[in-house]
């Protein structure tokens, strides 16, 4: 029920008012996805190393990178949004 008067009152201002919360939704799921993604490689190679301490030089190497392929795949997809977002 909120949802369908939150999409008639966006619909009603302006013509591509759908396209641009639909960015704004996709930004947003885009940082709640990238954020858990950074979150959960954190914790794993935090009980990693705590496991393995002799190790640890390694993993901290793997999840930097990793965490950095998460952050760009982050960024792409809120550009994405912005380029939706700014189309009209």
């Amino acid at each position: 029920m909120l949802l369908a008067i939150l999409l008639q009152a966006v619909a009603a201002t302006t013509d591509f008012g759908l396209a641009i919360m639909g960015a704004g939704i996709g930004a947003g799921l885009v940082a709640l996805g990238a954020g858990l993604g950074i979150g959960r490689i954190g914790g794993s190679a935090m009980e990693s190393i705590a496991r393995q301490p002799e190790a640890g030089g390694k993993i901290q190497t793997a999840m930097i990178i990793a965490a950095a392929l998460i952050e760009g795949v982050a960024l792409f997809g809120v550009v994405v949004c912005l380029l939706i977002s700014f189309k009209g």
